[in-house]
């Protein structure tokens, strides 16, 4: 069974995947200039908020490594970016996780 979140959305990742709730970027003004959303990078840091139960492998299930709370950093184009309840949040493979944060 998946590990329960922190907030409020519900979601439970299958298999090996994580849910990942990115961290916003606080800067906002650079050099005096504004940087609009469409020009600012994705963010590649964020909070897992939910994690599957783990994979089979040659019938022995693997739990995963990481757990609710854990910060972690993932690849820039890893996961796929989904919005529950007016909240983005990005599931990818626990191998698209490059290291935990902290």
């Amino acid at each position: 069974m998946a590990t329960a979140t922190k907030s409020k959305v519900k979601v439970h990742p299958l298999a090996d995947r994580v849910a990942i709730r990115p961290l916003e970027e606080t800067e906002t003004m650079r050099g005096g200039l504004y940087i609009p959303d469409t020009a600012k990078e994705k963010p590649q840091q964020g909070e897992v908020i939910a994690v599957g139960p783990g994979r089979y492998e040659k019938g022995e299930k693997i739990p995963l490594e990481l757990k609710v709370g854990d910060r972690v950093l993932y690849g820039k184009y890893s996961g796929t970016e989904v919005t529950v309840e007016d909240d983005a949040i990005l599931i990818v493979k626990e191998s698209d996780v490059l290291a935990k944060i902290g």
